[in-house]
C-alpha cells in the first residue's frame, strides 16, 4: 500500500482537477493520503477532503511556524477545540521550527510549538514536525515533552547522527522528491544507511517536486516515483518499499481513526 504521509491536498492549485487526481492515485495503488494543517483558516477545507474520501484520507490539524502571522492571538485554543470535536483526527500538525531568515524570532516559534506539543502530549497523538535549520533545539524539546506515540519529521535534512536521535524518541523520517535529485548525496545517504522502518514517503505535494518536474506543481501520484529511487538506493525490491513504509505509516497514523 502506497502512503502519501504528507500532501497538502487541500491547497487552491489542485480545485480544478482533485477528483480525477484521486482517482488516478487510486488506479496507482496510492491508498492513503495524509493531508496536514497548517493554519486556522484551512482547517475546514481540511476536514472536507477527510469527508469526502473518509477510507483514503488521513488528516491532521496544526499550526505551521511560516504562517505565525496569519495566527490570530488564541490560535492555540482554536486549535485545542478543533482537536476536542474532530475525531477523525490522526495526528497533530503540521507544526515546528523554521531557522531560515525572515521567519518568526526563535522564542515566539518555541512558545507555539510547546503548546502544540503538549495539545498532543494530553491527547496522545503523534506530531508532523516542520523542521529548518533547528534539529538540536526541536530534539532537546522532544526529550523535554516525551511524546508517547512520537511522530514524523518530515523533509527530513538533519545529519545521520540526529536521526538516530530522533529515532530513539520514536521518530520517523519523511522523504520525498529531494531523493531524486543528483546532487541530493547528503539525502541519498541518510536513505540508503537508516533502518528502513524509521522512513515514511511523502510528496510535500503542490512542492518539492521531483527532479525534471521543477517548472510544475508536485501531486501525490509522484510518491509512487518517490518509493522507486527509495528502493534503487537501498538496492531493495519496491514492493519492500511499499510495504514497509506504508506498515510503517498504518502503526503510526491510521489506528488513530479507531
Amino acid at each position: 500500500m502506497l502512503f502519501d504521509t504528507h500532501c497538502h491536498l487541500d491547497f487552491p492549485v489542485f480545485d480544478t482537477g482533485r477528483d480525477e487526481l484521486m482517482q488516478r492515485a487510486a488506479e496507482m495503488g496510492i491508498e492513503q493520503i495524509l493531508v496536514p494543517g497548517v493554519e486556522l483558516a484551512h482547517f475546514q477545507r481540511v476536514l472536507e477532503l477527510q469527508q469526502r474520501w473518509p477510507e483514503r484520507i488521513q488528516i491532521a490539524l496544526g499550526l505551521h511556524p511560516c504562517f505565525i502571522h496569519q495566527h490570530p492571538a488564541n490560535a492555540v485554543s482554536q486549535l485545542q477545540g478543533w482537536l476536542e470535536s474532530c475525531e477523525s483526527l490522526c495526528a497533530v500538525g503540521e507544526i515546528g521550527l523554521d531557522a531560515r531568515p525572515g521567519m518568526a524570532p526563535e522564542a515566539v516559534q518555541v512558545m507555539l510549538l510547546e503548546a502544540q506539543l503538549k495539545l498532543a502530549r494530553e491527547r496522545e497523538l503523534p506530531v508532523i514536525l516542520h523542521v529548518v535549520k533547528a534539529h538540536e533545539r526541536m530534539l532537546g524539546l522532544l526529550r523535554r515533552y516525551a511524546l508517547p506515540v512520537g511522530g514524523v519529521v518530515h523533509a527530513y535534512s538533519g545529519s545521520l547522527e540526529q536521526a538516530h536521535q530522533y529515532g530513539r524518541l520514536g521518530f520517523k523520517l519523511g522523504f520525498g522528491g529531494a531523493i531524486t535529485y543528483a546532487r541530493a548525496l547528503k539525502q541519498q545517504r541518510l536513505v540508503r544507511e537508516l533502518p528502513l522502518e524509521w522512513l515514511l514517503l511523502e510528496t510535500d505535494a503542490p512542492d518539492m517536486p521531483l527532479e525534471g518536474f521543477q517548472d510544475q506543481p508536485n501531486t501525490p501520484l509522484q510518491v509512487y516515483r518517490v518509493a522507486q529511487v527509495m528502493a534503487q538506493l537501498r538496492d531493495v525490491p519496491l514492493d519492500e518499499v511499499v510495504s514497509l513504509t506504508g506498515e510503517t505509516a498504518r502503526s503510526l497514523f491510521y489506528k488513530r481513526r479507531s
